[in-house]
């Protein structure tokens, strides 16, 4: 299963009661960080997410409402005393929006591991799945992110004894991994669904969103402007509007959408909801401390 924490739902400048963008996403009790705008490190606090067992920061792109949080969480996880090195992924120029942090945070006890996300769709295994990037539609380089848990093929015990397999290779063999001369094939069964969380913002909708988000599990997705009577500033500033969104999950035929990255002026998100909900009923409008658990589908394989 695959526990998320919407940290922050907001965009530009902080509010009383809406913090800035941060989506947390545990599995097996390690975690990732999507973003991390001023004042994480107090979202992680409140919403329970243990900043210790934070193994990665990805970064979508370098505006400040989507990095600001990063020295103080540096410098709070060496507090906790941290040890372990910290992946920190983003796009292209990443070590150089580091370094300045750096200098902010001080020396610590834990090294950051940088990872540059390029357009050709990189790739980071992380907590027993895989996050791929792909290219948002923002006014400077911004990455979108799909992370996927892959779910194990059913062991047939029944069908490992009449094949008169070792029962000391079964596991290796449940593993998917060959052992003694017998193959994984000859015991699992068919290949199950797994889970896909995909985020993006900041953002327009676009033909690489709407080809990562295809059939997600959730699509946690930018909605600056609940009005599309805002389209024109939508378009200038690289977002999109909740109504865009929600058609962008109908496209796509994901299961959940998460509206975030809201605007400073839009105090409540309930019009733009409806707007969403027009075209894609699951929609839910997100906010701090949003939470959900994603559990594989339930079968008979």
């Amino acid at each position: 299963m695959m526990d998320l924490k919407l940290l922050g739902c907001g965009g530009t400048q902080p509010l009383p009661g809406r913090a800035l963008s941060a989506l947390g996403v545990t599995v097996g009790g390690r975690s990732l960080l999507i973003d991390c705008g001023e004042g994480t490190q107090t979202a992680c606090r409140r919403w329970g997410l243990s900043m210790v067992k934070i193994d990665a920061i990805l970064l979508t792109h370098y505006h400040g409402d989507h990095i600001f949080g990063l020295p103080g969480l540096w410098q709070t996880m060496a507090a906790l005393g941290r040890t372990a090195p910290l992946t920190v992924a983003g796009p292209p120029g990443l070590e150089a929006v580091l370094a300045p942090f750096l200098q902010l945070a001080g020396p610590l006890p834990f090294a950051l591991v940088p990872a540059i996300m390029t357009p050709d769709h990189s790739q980071l295994a992380l907590l027993g799945g895989t996050v791929e990037g792909f290219r948002c539609e923002h006014r400077v380089p911004c990455c979108g992110y799909a992370f996927t848990l892959p779910r194990a093929r059913r062991f047939d015990p029944a069908r490992a004894a009449a094949a008169g397999i070792p029962r000391q290779l079964w596991g290796t063999l449940q593993r998917g991994q060959a052992a003694g001369g017998f193959s994984p094939d000859q015991v699992l069964g068919p290949p199950r669904r797994g889970l896909r969380l995909v985020y993006a913002t900041d953002t327009r909708p676009c033909d690489a969103l709407q080809k990562a988000a295809q059939g997600a599990d959730l699509l946690c997705m930018d909605a600056t402007y609940a009005d599309d009577a805002d389209l024109d500033k939508a378009s200038l500033y690289g977002h999109a509007t909740c109504r865009e969104a929600g058609a962008l999950a109908a496209a796509a035929g994901v299961r959940r959408l998460w509206l975030t990255h809201y605007s400073a002026a839009v105090t409540d998100p309930a019009d733009g909801l409806a707007a969403a909900r027009a075209l894609f009923p699951a929609a839910q409008a997100g906010e701090d401390g949003l939470c959900l658990t994603l559990h594989f589908d339930k079968d008979n394989q």
